[in-house]
């Protein structure tokens, strides 16, 4: 089994993710020193698409000022004035900082501390402003 595997289908449960990644491949993999990489997209238009950002950006960034894990959580995109938009060509990243942290690690930490089940909608907080 790919060592990937856990986190990608955590993933692929996760609100705007798994429908923007539907008959998708995910990107992975390493860089030479042993941190690894998962770059996804997000559908933008998804009702919880920020709240899906903005709990990731804090599991994965900041969690606590003494318990940071050791990963970063980011945008990326090509040059918007060569492609388009942010609904064809903004992508989401999750690299690793440290080898030994796998991806597997990462689905537990993220499975843990996202609404549970990750996939009901019911459990994500909406924000009460767009209802």
């Amino acid at each position: 089994m790919d060592e990937f595997h856990d986190l990608e289908s955590f993933l692929r449960r996760v609100p705007s993710i798994g429908s923007a990644m539907q008959g998708r491949k995910m990107g992975k993999g390493r860089f030479e020193n042993g941190n690894w990489w998962v770059k996804f997209t997000i559908d933008i238009e998804h009702a919880l698409a920020w709240n899906v950002v903005q709990e990731l950006g804090n599991v994965l960034n900041y969690l606590s000022i003494t318990e940071r894990l050791p990963t970063i959580f980011m945008p990326v995109s090509p040059p918007s004035y060569l492609n388009g938009g942010p609904r064809e060509f903004l992508s989401w990243v999750i690299e690793s900082k440290v080898a030994d942290f796998t991806p597997k690690t990462c689905a537990e930490w993220l499975e843990s501390r996202l609404p549970r089940p990750v996939d009901d909608l019911s459990q994500w907080n909406a924000d009460p402003k767009e209802s």
